[in-house]
């Protein structure tokens, strides 16, 4: 007699680009590289395109814009508009609270 084995469901695993941590998916920023050549953060984390994560830390966010992680795991160049425009955003959620 076989006994029913209730399965755990799957939960995402995603790797942050700045601190290498493994975390929950949902966990994590989502950022996407877009046809058009620019950087935006996704938050419903279903834009197309090639994207990389980070985590919702001061820290990692630096770490992956000042050591160009988040080029290389987006296989693109950040422009300076857009690089503002993503610390401005981390800058953001340490002032909501969110980091």
């Amino acid at each position: 007699m076989r006994t029913m084995r209730r399965k755990s469901k799957h939960v995402p695993q995603r790797t942050c680009v700045a601190c290498r941590q493994k975390r929950d998916k949902k966990d994590l920023i989502r950022l996407v590289h877009i046809d058009n050549g620019t950087i935006e953060v996704d938050i419903s984390a279903r834009k197309p395109g090639r994207g990389a994560y980070l985590c919702p830390k001061k820290d990692c966010w630096e770490i992956g814009l000042k050591r160009n992680h988040l080029e290389r795991a987006l296989r693109t160049k950040l422009s300076d508009n857009n690089r503002q425009a993503l610390i401005d955003y981390s800058n953001n959620l340490l002032r909501e609270g969110q980091i």
